[in-house]
């Protein structure tokens, strides 16, 4: 993962300044930078969005392709996880650098999106154990500005809000089934991301803990609690990272403030889809996507 190089002058600096619930960018410990959201950005894709949080830019595209379903869920289709982390992301990321980070946070996405809770993954079924919808995820990392986690699951959420998957008819003859696309753009399913978690990384720092960290407050953490939490603030997964430990009550702690900040993400993000939604081909295109 991106890092930087702190001197112990500056993390005593930002060490303190937690402790007093004010952070080096006046924030407090559970406030979260400025989200941008944009969706429908890519042409070729089936849904696609664009998240920067603070200098964080992350790029989501989701294609719909036809496949058969897993042996053992013939009635669901299923989600693949591509992630990719640009070299101009972080210097780290030169050659293979980025191949360990990505597997980590593709391998976090299947814990979370991959079940009924989620996603519903039966929707996606055209025909039992012959056909299906595959919904291709690949998440591009642009820029690298600390809490990663976070922005990719606010990124693929908005790019799941804005997929649109063509309908099928299924034509039954004498010489088996045959598979027909609708050729209307708007004859399409829309997924229901009302369940889809978000994840809320709370960084241990000090005594404290704060939600968004920067690299710089990230170089001050030895160890971080990432939680996938629900609109209703229902909590769906949990995972430690970093070398240090944490201590059973801190854990409850975190877990509960994952929970409160998550539902505020979530009552905060729907508004912004909604949005984007309602602007249709009127939307203005922002950077160089546009």
């Amino acid at each position: 993962m991106a890092s930087v190089v702190l001197s112990e002058a500056e993390k005593v600096y930002i060490v303190h300044g937690v402790q007093e619930d004010l952070r080096v960018d006046g924030r407090g410990c559970e406030d979260y930078r400025c989200i941008e959201v944009e969706t429908d950005v890519v042409s070729n894709t089936s849904g696609s969005a664009r998240v920067k949080l603070g200098h964080t830019d992350i790029l989501v595209g989701v294609k719909a392709e036809m496949g058969t379903p897993k042996l053992d869920k013939p009635n669901e289709g299923y989600l693949e996880f591509f992630v990719d982390c640009s070299a101009n992301a972080a210097p780290e990321f030169e050659g293979r650098g980025g191949e360990e980070l990505g597997t980590e946070i593709a391998n976090t996405l299947y814990r979370i999106f991959n079940n009924e809770s989620s996603i519903d993954l039966k929707s996606l079924c055209i025909n039992s154990r012959e056909h299906c919808w595959v919904l291709y995820v690949d998440v591009l990392l642009l820029e690298c500005g600390g809490n990663l986690f976070d922005a990719i699951s606010i990124a693929v959420k908005a790019a799941l809000f804005n997929t649109r998957i063509p309908k099928v008819r299924v034509l039954e003859d004498e010489g088996g089934r045959e598979i027909e696309l609708s050729d209307d753009p708007f004859d399409c399913i829309r997924l229901n991301v009302d369940n889809v978690p978000c994840i809320v990384t709370l960084s241990k720092i000090g005594c404290r803990h704060v939600v968004d960290a920067t690299l710089q407050e990230e170089a001050c953490s030895l160890a971080s609690l990432l939680i996938s939490v629900t609109s209703k603030g229902a909590l769906t997964c949990m995972k430690k990272i970093g070398k240090g430990s944490l201590d059973p009550e801190s854990i409850f702690e975190m877990m509960e403030t994952g929970k409160r900040v998550g539902k505020l993400l979530h009552t905060s993000l729907q508004p912004i889809l909604d949005k984007e939604e309602s602007l249709g081909t009127t939307r203005k295109k922002v950077g160089f996507l546009g």
